[in-house]
């Protein structure tokens, strides 16, 4: 029997309550990205800018995470701070991890699977982030695989993000989610964007320009057939990286990655850093970048959703 929600153990703060209530726009936002992946002195003061930038399209942000056993959609300043915190020891939590994290009283920062599954259950239709999880290169050995790509199958969420991290296999990846029937749009482009890239050489099937057609199609498609959508919103040619680069740094951490034999979960989080080191912080401004211009849409599509 599928749960309910008003009955499942998640606290959201007034603001995101009272926007459900009243039938408004809200974007879900993830904090793996705050907690684990953007430097400290940065990461808190991204978060809030995302906050901002999504009620100025006339949304309300839901930063989601587990403090303490409660799944929290929304919460405030001081709190994400807490989770942020080196010493605390937080957690990262894909969807699988949030009931084992919640039973036994521990905080943790959600993934986009994660926050995904606590988004539905809340009742909170869209989503944005930096890069979505995929395939990994070599997963025809390793089955290593993001948990996002069934996330995005199995729950009503549209997902704004600049296509999949460009550390990935992205053909790999494609073919999942048609697999999976995962619908991607492009918002601004016919190519499937590169994270770091403005796009890859991937065309798309689907281009919508108007957050407000992209917000009937995700409500027409969610109606018929059920599951999410990613839409596929780019990093501005003039912001991304270097192709050339890209590459260049990207080599070389494979090789450095190949060398020292690591595996599963410590494998973005070793090129990420990566990327940030060799570029000499050139890639944490993109990433930063990123998720701005898709709060931003994200936030535009939930209010035309809503409305």
């Amino acid at each position: 029997m599928p749960s309910r929600p008003d009955l499942l153990p998640i606290s959201c703060n007034d603001e995101v309550a009272t926007a459900l209530s009243e039938g408004r726009g809200v974007v879900a936002l993830e904090t793996t990205l705050i907690v684990h992946g953007l430097p400290d002195g940065v990461n808190l003061e991204v978060a809030a800018q995302l906050e901002d930038l999504v009620r100025a399209q006339g949304a309300v942000p839901a930063t989601c995470g587990v403090v303490e056993g409660v799944a929290m959609v929304g919460m405030d300043a001081t709190t994400l701070e807490r989770l942020a915190d080196p010493a605390s020891d937080t957690a990262k939590l894909s969807a699988r991890d949030l009931g084992l994290c919640m039973a036994r009283g521990r905080s943790g920062a959600t993934t986009v699977a994660g926050t995904i599954a606590l988004a539905a259950a809340a009742g909170v239709s869209v989503m944005a982030t930096g890069g979505l999880g995929g395939v990994h290169r070599g997963a025809a050995e390793t089955y290593d695989e993001s948990a996002d790509l069934a996330a995005l199958r199995r729950f009503e969420v549209a997902v704004v993000a600049s296509g999949c991290k460009s550390i990935l296999d992205i053909a790999a990846t494609l073919e999942r989610l048609d697999t999976l029937g995962v619908p991607i749009v492009g918002h601004g482009t016919d190519h499937f964007p590169g994270f770091y890239l403005h796009a890859t050489e991937y065309e798309l099937d689907w281009r919508l320009d108007d957050p407000e057609a992209i917000a009937q199609a995700f409500a027409l498609q969610r109606q018929l057939v059920g599951g999410g959508m990613l839409v596929a919103n780019p990093v501005g040619a003039e912001l991304a990286l270097d192709p050339a680069l890209h590459d260049q740094v990207l080599n070389e951490a494979l090789e450095a990655l190949e060398r020292q034999g690591l595996s599963g979960k410590p494998v973005t989080p070793f090129l990420l850093q990566a990327m940030a080191e060799a570029t000499q912080g050139r890639s944490v401004e993109v990433n930063r970048s990123i998720v701005e211009g898709n709060a931003t849409l994200a936030g535009t599509i939930a209010r035309h959703l809503a409305g």
